[in-house]
């Protein structure tokens, strides 16, 4: 967090400052004059200010000034005396965030710092480009895996066989691999093979010529052509019917076909990637699959996580959807509360990233407030089974990773799994406490000198 901004001249209030924030874990910085902090700003922005209203070398209300107009969302704690009314009307018409009467009390002056951390920390939402809101989110380590494998594919024309569950984005990884191709400028192509009725899937991939069937009054390009010289994304793959399972198989095999009614072969040449939520091996050993099919599509082969596997996204997309939402309605975007926050990370997420979209679209619309809390959501997230349900994958998350570190022959797995594991549960807590150790420790249920040299050894970020 970054620091909070101390400016007084007189160096008795500077030295009760430092005193309090000391006892708080929160960084802060003081400054004797405006023209100092001014200066400082340029190379460094603070969480919070808080400044004397009257100095010898400049006003806490200029300082004020100067922040809105450049730093808006930089919450400003202007200082005054008792008698001093008209200074205090002039610095919340001036947009302050709070004033403290001098003398004031300690503590009281610290519980409006943490009041006014909490105000920056809600007006901080991400700022993403709608242009690009296609572009994918993620920080778990598992999303990071499936980044690093865009990246190594991307001089790549191989085929890919996408597995997730459904709504977990698979449309938009095959996008990224498109994107970042040799084929990006020519054409991405997507079609659910599983949306789409069997009599027609044919002509849909393939193309029909004119006659070719009643109703097909004029000549038809399928996808395959649609998308020469770029990429075909097939989704639901295992959904697919058995002949048309063969016809692929030769497209793939040659690059070769022909439209429905039609004689002459046309000759493709086409990325394909393809999607399923299925287990394709099993799909193939009870004969609804071709072996040889899968193999063709099995040169490399992706995993997309569910997203109650990567919860610690859950935040960033959230901010991310309720902002496209707001964007596409033309209203200001709705901001959720940390405690909101930690709920939604929790829940079980059956639809997947999908799902969390369409709740942001909710709750953008329906939402009576701008500020989100629990008691704001969608009565169907707040069923208590849906929130049990999510508790319980973390222990199947960790018998993943122990599998995987197993299978990697990665030596040492205890101590690195125990750090990693007190490492989230100490981030989550300060988290949850916003910073405030003593309180994290409590919960915790360790000292907090204890506490503090876990903070340390394993670099949490303060």
């Amino acid at each position: 967090m970054k620091a909070i901004w101390i400016i007084d001249d007189d160096k008795s209030i500077r030295w009760v400052f430092e005193k309090a924030l000391a006892r708080t874990d929160l960084n802060f910085k003081t400054f004797s004059s405006i023209k100092d902090a001014l200066q400082a700003i340029k190379d460094e922005e603070p969480q919070v200010i808080v400044s004397d209203i009257r100095m010898p070398q400049g006003s806490g209300l200029e300082l004020l000034q100067v922040i809105k107009e450049k730093y808006a969302y930089i919450p400003v704690i202007i200082m005054t005396a008792y008698s001093d009314l008209e200074s205090a009307v002039a610095a919340f018409q001036g947009g302050a965030f709070e004033y403290l009467a001098k003398p004031f009390d300690v503590d009281q002056a610290i519980e409006i710092i943490h009041r006014a951390i909490d105000e920056s920390l809600k007006q901080s939402i991400q700022e993403v480009s709608f242009e690009n809101s296609t572009e994918m989110i993620g920080h778990a380590p598992s999303m990071q895996e499936v980044f690093r494998a865009i990246g190594r594919l991307s001089r790549s024309h191989a085929t890919v066989l996408i597995n997730g569950e459904s709504g977990s984005g698979k449309e938009l990884v095959a996008s990224a691999l498109h994107k970042h191709s040799p084929r990006a400028d020519k054409p991405f192509i997507a079609i659910n093979t599983a949306a789409i009725p069997k009599d027609l899937l044919e002509s849909e991939l393939f193309g029909h010529e004119r006659g070719a069937f009643t109703g097909a009054q004029a000549l038809r390009k399928g996808r395959f052509e649609q998308a020469d010289g770029g990429t075909l994304f097939l989704d639901e793959i295992g959904d697919m019917p058995a002949d048309l399972q063969t016809r692929l198989l030769r497209v793939l095999s040659d690059g070769q076909f022909y439209r429905v009614g039609g004689h002459n072969p046309i000759k493709v040449n086409v990325r394909v990637i393809a999607a399923t939520h299925q287990d394709m091996e099993e799909r193939v050993k009870a004969g609804l699959f071709r072996e040889d099919l899968f193999h063709r599509l099995n040169v490399i082969r992706l995993r997309l996580p569910a997203l109650r596997e990567r919860a610690k996204d859950i935040p960033d997309l959230a901010r991310h959807f309720l902002q496209q939402s707001a964007q596409q309605l033309g209203v200001e975007t709705k901001i959720l509360s940390e405690e909101t926050l930690n709920y939604l990370s929790h829940l079980h997420w059956s639809g997947n990233v999908r799902q969390l979209e369409n709740v942001c679209h909710w709750l953008t619309v329906m939402a009576p407030g701008q500020n989100i809390d629990i008691a704001d959501l969608p009565p169907e997230l707040k069923n208590n089974d849906m929130y049990k349900e999510a508790s319980t994958d973390w222990k199947d998350a960790l018998k993943q990773e122990v599998q995987l570190a197993l299978n990697k022959n990665q030596k040492d797995i205890l101590t690195f799994l125990n750090q990693t594991f007190e490492k989230i549960l100490i981030e989550e807590a300060l988290r949850f406490t916003k910073g405030r150790r003593i309180e994290a420790a409590e919960m915790l249920g360790l000292g907090r000198n204890t506490l503090t040299r876990k903070v340390k050894e394993l670099k949490i970020e303060k």
